[in-house]
C-alpha cells in the first residue's frame, strides 16, 4: 500500500477503512442517528463561538459544497468579493461567474499572504454583500490571516465565506470569533475520512436567509439543511458507506486530543519534512512564517536535467506518492504532511529519495534526453 504525501485524498487509517465493510440504508435509524452525530462533533471543532452555527453535509467533493455555498449564500442582486492569491480562490471566482453572480476579485501574489490593509480599502471602495477567501490556500500552503480579515468584514457589515478545505480540524480555528458566516471543508482532509462528501458550517441566521435564493436544485444549502432538521433525511441519496467512514475518523480525531492534538502532529510532519529536504538541498517556496504544516511547496533544483515525472515514479514505485505543483509562473512540487502518517512516515520518505547514498545506484532524476 502506498502512503499518500498528498492534501487530499490522503491516506487513512485502517480502522476509517474498515468502517465502510458494511452496508446500511439511507432511511435505517441507525444511519440517521449517526448522520445526527456527525453534525453535532462538526460544530465542536468550531470553537467556542460556534453556538449559533450549524453543520450541513452536502454530497460530492469539496468543490461541490463551496459551490453550494457560493451560488445559496449571494442573491440576485448581490455581489462577491474574492481574496485571491492561489488556484483556488480563483476557483472560487469561477464559480460565482458561471452562476452569473457579480464578482471581483481582489489578487494578491502566490507568495504572499493577503493584507488586511488592502482588503480594508478594497470594502470601503466597493459595494460587495460578501466577501470570500481561502484560509489555507493548498496552491503553495500558504495561510491567509482570515481572524483578521474577518473583523474587517463584519465592520464593513458584509457575509463572509472561508474556504476551510485544508485547514478544518487540523488547525485550531473559533469560527464565530472570526466572524465566519460561511466554513467549507471537506470529508477527506484533515479530519481523514474518505472522499463523498463536504460540509458548510454555516451561521444559522445567514443560512435562514439563503431561503429561495440557489441557483441550483441539488446544490440548494438551506433547503439541505431544512430536510436534514425536519427528518433526519438526505434530499438525495447520500453518500452512506463516506459517512461511516467519517463517523469513525470523527471518534479518531477525538482521541488524538482533538484539532489541537492533530495540529502537533502535523507540525511536527511539517518540520520533519522540511528539514529533511533542506538537507536534500531542496528549497521552500514560501517563506517560513507564511508556510503552513498543512502541505508544502518546494522549488525544482537548479539543474536542466530536472524531471518531475522521473521523481514521481520513482517515489512512486517505491511505496510513496507526491504532489505536483500548481504555480503560474515557477517550476515546483507538493508534499502534504496530513493523514494518517506521522514522522516515521517522513523520514520513510526522505531515506527513499532518488540520489540519496543509500537509494539505487544510477537514479539521477532526469529525463531520458538529459542522461
Amino acid at each position: 500500500m502506498k502512503l499518500l504525501f498528498t492534501p487530499g485524498p490522503l491516506t487513512t487509517s485502517e480502522t476509517v477503512k474498515q468502517a465502510m465493510l458494511r452496508d446500511l440504508g439511507s432511511r435505517d435509524d441507525e444511519f440517521i442517528a449517526i448522520v445526527r452525530g456527525i453534525r453535532r462533533d462538526l460544530l465542536s471543532l468550531c470553537g467556542p463561538g460556534a453556538g449559533d452555527y450549524e453543520a450541513i453535509p452536502m454530497q460530492g467533493s469539496g468543490t461541490f459544497a463551496i459551490e453550494s455555498a457560493i451560488s445559496s449564500a449571494v442573491p440576485r442582486n448581490g455581489s462577491l468579493l474574492v481574496l485571491v492569491n492561489g488556484v483556488y480562490g480563483r476557483r472560487m471566482a469561477r464559480i460565482a461567474e458561471v452562476h452569473g453572480i457579480e464578482c471581483r476579485q481582489l489578487v494578491f501574489a502566490e507568495n504572499e499572504p493577503v493584507d488586511p490593509a488592502a482588503v480594508r480599502e478594497e470594502l470601503a471602495r466597493v459595494s460587495a454583500t460578501h466577501v470570500a477567501v481561502v484560509h489555507c490556500e493548498t496552491t503553495t500552503g500558504m495561510m491567509n490571516p482570515v481572524e483578521q480579515i474577518g473583523a474587517l468584514v463584519r465592520e464593513a457589515g458584509v457575509a463572509y465565506i472561508v474556504d476551510a478545505m485544508s485547514s478544518f480540524g487540523g488547525i485550531p480555528l473559533d469560527v464565530g470569533a472570526a466572524g465566519i458566516d460561511f466554513l467549507v471543508s471537506s470529508a477527506n482532509k484533515c479530519i481523514e475520512g474518505v472522499p463523498g462528501f463536504g460540509f458548510v458550517i454555516a451561521r444559522r441566521p445567514a443560512l435562514e436567509g439563503c431561503r429561495g435564493q440557489a441557483r441550483t436544485l441539488s446544490l440548494d444549502l438551506y433547503e439541505q439543511w431544512a430536510g436534514l432538521e425536519r427528518d433526519g433525511q438526505f434530499r438525495f441519496t447520500p453518500p452512506t458507506h463516506a459517512l461511516l467512514a467519517f463517523r469513525q475518523a470523527l471518534d479518531e480525531l477525538a482521541a488524538e486530543g482533538g484539532v489541537t492534538g492533530r495540529a502537533a502532529r502535523y507540525q511536527s510532519n511539517a518540520d520533519t519534512l522540511v528539514a529533511g529536504m533542506r538537507e536534500l538541498g531542496f528549497e521552500t517556496w514560501l517563506r517560513d512564517e507564511h508556510r503552513s504544516a498543512i502541505i508544502t511547496t518546494f522549488r525544482y533544483p537548479d539543474d536542466p536535467g530536472f524531471s518531475f515525472e522521473a521523481l514521481y515514479k520513482q517515489l512512486s514505485d517505491a511505496g510513496f506518492v507526491i504532489y505536483p505543483g500548481k504555480l503560474t509562473a515557477e517550476g515546483c512540487f507538493r508534499i502534504g504532511s496530513i493523514g494518517h502518517i506521522t514522522e516515521k512516515d517522513i523520514r520513510a520518505l526522505l531515506s527513499a529519495w532518488p540520489g540519496r547514498p543509500q537509494s539505487q545506484p544510477g537514479i539521477p532524476l532526469r529525463t531520458q534526453a538529459g542522461k
